[in-house]
This record gives structure tokens, C-alpha cells and sequence, in this order.
């Protein structure tokens, strides 16, 4: 699907509405009528802030500061109504193209319908919708294939033999159903697993942390392992079992921080890196694009490389220890990996 750039219709209602009513995250510029007429405004809804799309925060506005790009960003706080309110008012305020990383993926059809109408492109990043015919491009990770290689990270660490419990992510959200799918496609090639409970912390550490209670409370030193389908909840699970004494290995996704710093620490058997820092702006390097009358509607794939002991040293290099270099180098290596598709490449 190919989109005619549109020009955002009124700056000033932008910064106004979207700045001081709304409270948006813009880049200097937005709403500045002497801006040059050649920048493009990008609109970014999210589901939450969560550290990984803190992360992403900050390189996608990497990318837009190098690229002449105003970003307004906003933020539903897992509520399907206020991201669907958000998206109607980028479409209103005449952005050049909308990124949104859904709350839930059965949702906001009405809303691409009408920014379709409007002539406003739309991108899925990171979480996929149900229904993506509308959408001028996805970038996107295979969470079946991380709910995969988590699950055998934990069934190799077991033997194959052992208790588990798992936390899901979001529910209904479509990073929690793939990652779910890859849990199960592994648990079934290995009945010597025994799934003691399965249930979602909701992205948080702090729900975790209250729902890894109630599983020590109830199944105690029964437990093997945990698997938690993102790094936070992982983190949450930890906290719990420091508290009750006991020993478990944890495995997550995401390579947030600490994720990280928890398998630097043996906290964590490991985790799968989806750096949020690259994905997000490699979303907005699309954007940009599809912005420009381009047509990106082939799919980009974020495929997320394993994290070990083996490994960790080198993935907290970029992440973590020397993240200013790779924040410097982010926009050349964001343009490459459209190019070649290989969007989690980060040199």
C-alpha cells in the first residue's frame, strides 16, 4: 500500500493540543511555524512505558533528531480506548504518518479505517494487529520463534525433566500469543516438563513479584524453573524468591538493562535481546519512508538473538556499557538494516 505524504495541516494545534493538553513528547521544533516546511511530524502511540519501550524511546528520537523528524509521542497506559482516542487525534492534528505499538492486537480497525480516509499512513512496530490490511508497513519481532528459544533455554538448563511456571506477557496482546505458541510448540516436544502454573504479570514487575508469591506460597521448592515472557516480569519473580530464600532459574526476553545485568549475575539462565533501542527506530526509519511516498509494505522482521553466559559481555557492550557509541552510529546503522532487512543488525 503506497501513501501520499500529507503535511501536517496545523502546527500550532499540535503543539497546543498535543503539548500542553496532552502532554506529548516532541522534539524541538514541533508546533514551531518558522520550522522548515520540509520536516516531517511523526505520531508514536504506544501500549505502555515499560523499559523496553523506554529504551525505544530514546532511539527513535536518535533517528528523528538526525533526520529532521518531529516525533509526538504518547502513551495509553494499557487501555485500548486511549490509544484508539490518541490515533484520532494524530489523524485530526494531519501527521505524516502514525506508529502505533498496540495495547491489544483486536483493536483500532475504525481508527485505521479513517486515517486511511484521511490519507494518513499507519505502521504497526513491535506488536503486530490482528488485522494489518490496512497498514502501510509492520516492523516486527518473531515472538514465536523468542517463546521458542526461551522455553529450550529452560528445557536444556532442566535436562528435559523438571517443574516450571510462566508468565505471560499482556494477555491478548499479540507478542503474548506468539510467545505463547513458541512456550508450547517446545513443552510439547518435551513432556518430561510439568507446567506447575501459567498466568500473566502483565508486562510489570510488580504484579510478578505478587503473582510469583502465590505460586511459592502454593507450590514451594516444587519449582524449577521460571520462564517469564519478558525481562520485567522476570525481575518481579526474582524479588520473590530472594525473599523466600529459595533458588530458581529464571529465563526472560527482551534484554532490557537488568535483564541483562541478571544474567551478568547468574540470576538468569539467560534471555532473548530484543533491543528496543533498534527496533523502534528502525520502525521510524520506515515511517519516514512510507512518509515520503515510498512503498515499504513488505514485511521487516526483528529475529532476536540468544543471551548467555557465553555471550552476555558482548550484548552489554551495545545495550548497556558502550550505548553512546552505538546512539551515535544509530541512524547510518537504522538506513542499513532497511536495506537489508536484517533489522536487529547493530554495527
Amino acid at each position: 500500500m503506497t501513501f501520499r505524504r500529507v503535511r501536517p495541516r496545523m502546527l500550532s494545534v499540535l503543539a497546543g493540543a498535543a503539548v500542553l493538553t496532552m502532554g506529548a513528547v516532541t522534539a524541538c521544533g514541533a508546533g514551531d511555524t518558522s520550522a522548515d516546511s520540509d520536516r516531517k511530524t511523526i505520531g508514536v502511540t504506544v501500549y505502555d512505558m515499560s523499559s523496553f519501550i523506554t529504551a525505544g524511546q530514546s532511539g527513535m528520537q536518535t533517528y528523528a533528531d538526525a533526520n529532521d523528524i518531529d516525533l509526538v509521542w504518547k502513551s495509553a497506559g494499557g487501555d485500548v480506548s486511549t490509544q484508539a482516542d490518541q490515533v484520532d487525534q494524530y489523524i485530526s492534528q494531519g501527521v505524516d504518518a502514525i506508529i502505533i505499538v498496540p495495547v491489544q492486537a483486536d483493536s483500532l480497525g475504525p481508527q485505521i479505517t479513517s486515517a486511511n480516509n484521511a490519507g494518513v499512513p499507519v505502521l504497526a512496530v513491535n506488536a503486530a494487529l490482528a488485522d494489518s490490511s490496512g497498514l502501510a508497513a509492520t516492523v516486527l519481532p518473531d515472538d514465536v520463534a523468542a517463546g521458542r528459544q526461551q522455553m529450550q533455554q529452560m528445557v536444556d538448563h532442566l535436562g528435559g525433566q523438571g517443574n516450571i511456571v510462566v508468565l505471560q506477557t499482556k494477555l491478548g496482546s499479540s507478542y503474548e500469543i506468539d510467545r505463547t505458541a513458541g512456550n508450547q510448540e517446545v513443552l510439547a516436544a518435551n513432556p518430561g516438563i510439568n507446567v506447575l502454573a501459567m498466568d500473566t504479570g502483565d508486562n510489570t514487575r510488580d504484579i510478578a513479584v505478587n503473582k510469583m508469591r502465590n505460586w511459592i506460597t502454593a507450590f514451594g521448592p516444587e519449582i524449577d524453573g521460571i520462564v517469564a515472557q519478558n525481562d520485567d516480569m522476570g525481575l518481579g519473580a526474582l524479588q520473590a524468591i530472594k525473599e523466600s530464600g529459595l533458588a530458581i532459574p529464571i529465563v526472560g526476553i527482551d534484554g532490557i538493562e537488568d535483564g541483562l545485568n541478571a544474567v551478568k549475575s547468574g540470576d538468569f539462565i539467560g534471555t532473548s535481546l530484543q533491543h528496543g533501542t533498534v527496533e523502534l527506530a528502525g520502525g521510524l526509519g520506515v515511517a519516514t519512508r512510507v512518509a515520503d511516498g515510498e512503498d515499504m509494505s513488505r514485511k521487516f522482521i526483528y529475529t532476536m538473538p540468544p543471551v548467555d553466559s557465553t555471550n552476555i559481555d558482548e550484548v552489554l557492550g551495545n545495550v548497556v556499557t558502550d550505548r553512546q557509541a552505538l546512539l551515535d552510529r544509530l541512524p547510518e546503522v537504522i538506513d542499513k538494516n532497511i536495506a537489508s532487512g536484517d533489522m536487529a543488525n547493530e554495527n
